[in-house]
């Protein structure tokens, strides 16, 4: 299954809003190298319960392990990255840094 993302850009940052209903904080991994932001994890169903038996099944929402990867601009401030979980809504505030601007250096004599 693939988690459905928002993605906004601001002045001063990129917010991802990423759908992960019943995925716990803790099963997901998000990575930011060389400016791909990487979004992992997994979902399972819950098990029936020992004892019972299920007399009807339909699946409408995935399960099992999902990935998504965003490439970002190099002006991300990779250590200033934070992640919030907000009612199964995944929120990915990335800060914009100033880039570097390339300079006239005088030569003193």
């Amino acid at each position: 299954w693939v988690p459905t993302v928002d993605i906004s850009e601001f002045d001063d940052r990129f917010q991802l809003f990423v759908d992960l209903p019943g995925v716990a904080p803790d099963a997901v991994d998000i990575t930011l190298d060389n400016s791909v932001l990487t979004i992992s994890g997994e979902r399972y169903f819950p098990a029936v319960p020992e004892g019972e038996q299920m007399t009807t099944h339909r699946n409408e929402r995935g399960q099992g392990r999902f990935h998504r990867r965003f490439i970002l601009p190099d002006t991300v401030d990779a250590d200033k990255v934070k992640a919030t979980d907000r009612n199964g809504v995944l929120e990915i505030s990335i800060p914009k840094q100033a880039k570097a601007q390339p300079r006239r250096i005088k030569v003193a004599a």
